[in-house]
């Protein structure tokens, strides 16, 4: 395809950002891309806050929040959270992309085709949603302390249902949570008034409860499709909240002159009386928590399995999805073109910038003179390694020709030191080792110094005694010393002495050994 349709392409990080996807209150979702090394790259979804509030504190802490909160959450029913970028004085969360569509557009593409959500869908969606709730609810922080984030905004357009038939929850902007870094101002009240609990509204402290309630009243509008609460203006909407009538779906149904069928009869009854119990006006009647209410709605319906609800889904978003996957396409193929200078840098860093890094990342985001600083935002190396070219190491033998190599070797230290052993001058025992047959010891004269003199030879190699059986022992010879240039004169031989026989027989015929003999 050709080059993206949308001029430019701005890089923040290592991030492309594109054309927007969306547009919220306070933010702007926009069509993204991981450029990585080596060719690694990514479709992702990139949140950024809009230019006024950008240079709010308050609403800077509450973009901030929502990211650090969001990183917390790990459940295939939460849209997770990749990184947060922070550069020239704006913010940016980077989220994972989900392919489908809003369970609000949905939903008012069933009531402009004048029917509603099959109840096997609206199983397997509430239910999804539920369980991503109750992950919130029960998040820790790094040391194991639970978070007790409240979501606060619960509502059919925070929900998206993807092609793969997972419904997602998304949007902890307004979340409430243990630690929080923005806090709500007195009065202010956060999240869409028609998903708000009673006691919300009178300015009680919110818990889970809040957020169960809040899925009731969207269960009751896909159930029927229309709104639960409306109203011209705002005050109509609060005083019907706050006075808690909630009509039976069935009867909704019924007077709108809809024939319902057999699965509805048999199961709406059920699910009307989950939804009386999720949205009742005291908080202590709804249900404890959110994983209760998804097993109770499962076991009431029979959810659909995850193809059914891609399926569906497709079916009635088929246009809009199929705009977004040529635009996904698009991008993925001119991602490409963007230059290698403005992408990241495989290098990994040295000891000292690594150290700076994490200094970076360690420095709390500040407000000077009403405008937003951060630091830059930190780049992560690549996990994927390409090595390419010859190696610098030299090759080693293998196979046969170590083997004979290393035989080879073997062979020749043992030969050395036989040959070695074979000359040395004495005995391990201290005696002086016998010189071979015919072998002269001249007066030598030899400097050696102390640290090259060997060690001595054992005695079992080195015979004690003549061969011939006519000479005497050879006495023992002085060892030679450490001392350097020193002279060793070997002294006189004694005649030898015969001993065969090695005794004499006197007149009386007594035999009397010779002394050198016994």
């Amino acid at each position: 395809m050709g080059a993206p349709s949308d001029g430019n392409v701005r890089v923040i990080g290592r991030y492309a950002l594109y054309a927007p996807l969306a547009a919220g209150g306070m933010a702007t979702v926009h069509f993204g891309r991981l450029l990585g090394p080596v060719g690694f790259s990514r479709t992702v979804a990139i949140k950024r806050l809009h230019g006024q509030y950008a240079q709010d504190p308050e609403f800077v802490s509450m973009f901030l929040d929502e990211a650090r909160l969001a990183a917390r959450i790990r459940h295939p029913n939460v849209v997770p959270t990749l990184d947060v970028v922070a550069t020239d004085g704006e913010l940016f969360l980077v989220m994972d992309y989900v392919m489908g569509e809003s369970l609000a557009r949905l939903a008012r593409t069933m009531s402009e085709a004048h029917t509603v959500m099959p109840l096997r869908i609206v199983s397997s969606v509430m239910a999804g949603v539920l369980h991503g709730l109750h992950a919130a609810h029960e998040a820790k922080d790094e040391r194991g302390m639970a978070l007790g984030i409240v979501h606060r905004d619960v509502s059919p357009q925070n929900i998206l249902v993807g092609t793969d038939g997972v419904a997602k929850i998304l949007d902890f902007g307004v979340a409430k949570a243990a630690g929080r870094v923005q806090t709500t101002r007195e009065g202010q009240i956060k999240g869409k008034l028609a998903y708000m609990p009673p006691e919300q509204l009178r300015g009680v402290a919110v818990n889970r409860t809040t957020d169960i309630y809040a899925a009731g009243v969207v269960l009751w509008e896909i159930v029927t499709g229309r709104r639960l609460f409306s109203g011209d203006n705002e005050g109509v909407v609060v005083a019907k909240v706050l006075q808690g009538d909630v009509p039976s779906p069935m009867a909704i149904l019924r007077d709108a002159g809809e024939e319902l069928s057999h699965e509805q009869a048999l199961w709406l009854p059920k699910l009307e009386k989950i939804i009386f119990r999720a949205v009742a006006s005291d908080p202590e009647a709804r249900y404890a928590t959110a994983k209760e209410m998804a097993l109770e709605i499962e076991r009431a319906i029979p959810p659909a399995t995850a193809s059914e609800v891609g399926d569906w889904v497709d079916a009635n978003a088929h246009d809009l999805l199929r705009q977004r996957a040529d635009r996904v396409a698009e991008i993925e193929s001119s991602s490409s073109d963007i230059p290698l200078e403005a992408r990241v840098s495989t290098r990994l860093p040295k000891a000292s910038a690594l150290e700076a890094t994490k200094a970076d990342v360690l420095t709390p985001v500040s407000h000077v003179s009403g405008r937003f600083e951060a630091p830059p935002p930190v780049t992560q190396p690549s996990s994927i390694s390409v090595v390419t070219g010859a190696s610098s190491y030299p090759r080693r033998p293998s196979g046969w020709l170590a083997v004979l190599l290393t035989g080879g070797a073997a062979l020749l230290l043992i030969a050395t030191v036989i040959v070695w052993r074979s000359f040395r001058p004495e005995r391990t025992d201290g005696e002086p080792r016998e010189p071979k047959v015919g072998a002269t010891m001249p007066s030598v004269t030899t400097s050696v110094s102390a640290s090259l003199v060997p060690e001595p030879a054992p005695s079992s190699l080195v015979p004690t005694q003549s061969k011939d059986a006519g000479t005497a022992p050879v006495p023992p010879t002085a060892p030679p010393t450490a001392t350097a240039k020193k002279t060793v004169t070997q002294p006189p031989r004694p005649p030898p002495q015969n001993c065969n026989p090695p005794y004499t027989t006197d007149p009386a015929g007594i035999r009397h050994y010779k002394p050198g003999c016994v």
